[in-house]
């Protein structure tokens, strides 16, 4: 093989189906050590006392992840995706693990443009949502995307429906305690955070309704909304359980 294909080899799952390579599994151990590090660079006692050594670590681990993502770059070519392709490699930066590893490296720019502390701390939430690189590693991970895909019309219909319950639902409150609390239920938009609250079934308190109409369209969307979360759930229920039968039984 060339060197090109060797490093295709090494660095792409596709390319070993049935296990991993070394280099991935050192590539898997970094990203769970490069997150663990992020985790614990947002306690502030932490990050104070140590904070030369962690700019060091996530330099370091950036720019380990931008060499194996330039070298995975220059190594698409072999990928029967893009292959036969001038636009190649092109199409191989617009694939979903692509675009992962691209936003996985925001966080080194941001450490080394810039000292705001929200863009410093967007790039900790990066460095921890880095484990999501692991996906591409697992077979059963590419079974339950393409499981969800092939429900992808059931899936809009159900959160299209939970969008105009919700609607629906903040307009009735909005509609029945607008003069008794202004604050909470003055408008539409206000009234949607007790809407998603209440069809949630999650019920902070922080909002209710205090009139006998209010409280009646409450009770209605409650009971209403158990059965319209439901349909995504379920859904995503039948999803998984289909990858992992297909997983266990590939023919």
């Amino acid at each position: 093989m060339t060197l090109r294909q060797r490093i295709y080899h090494m660095l792409e799952p596709r390319a070993n189906p049935e296990r991993l390579t070394r280099t991935n599994l050192l590539i898997c151990l970094l990203v769970l050590f490069a997150a663990g590090l992020a985790i614990l660079e947002t306690e502030e006692s932490i990050r104070i006392a140590h904070a030369r050594l962690f700019r060091i670590a996530h330099i370091g681990f950036g720019s380990f992840f931008l060499g194996e993502f330039l070298l995975r770059l220059w190594a698409a070519a072999e990928d029967p995706r893009c292959a036969g392709s001038r636009l190649g490699r092109l199409r191989w930066l617009l694939t979903p693990s692509a675009i992962i590893d691209m936003i996985a490296l925001a966080p080194l720019f941001l450490t080394l443009m810039s000292t705001s502390t929200i863009w410093l701390r967007l790039a900790r939430i990066i460095r921890i949502l880095r484990i999501v690189r692991m996906g591409r590693m697992s077979r059963a991970f590419d079974e339950i995307v393409m499981a969800v895909y092939q429900r992808r019309f059931e899936l809009y219909v159900g959160i299209i429906m939970m969008a105009l319950m919700m609607l629906g639902s903040a307009a009735l409150l909005y509609f029945a305690e607008a003069e008794a609390q202004p604050e909470t239920f003055g408008s539409i938009p206000r009234a949607m955070w007790w809407a998603i609250v209440t069809l949630t079934t999650i019920g902070y308190g922080d909002a209710y309704p205090v009139t006998v109409i209010g409280k009646f369209c409450a009770a209605i969307i409650a009971i209403a909304g158990i059965g319209v979360i439901a349909i995504p759930t379920g859904i995503l229920a039948a999803a998984f359980s289909d990858a992992m039968q297909k997983q266990r039984d590939p023919e």
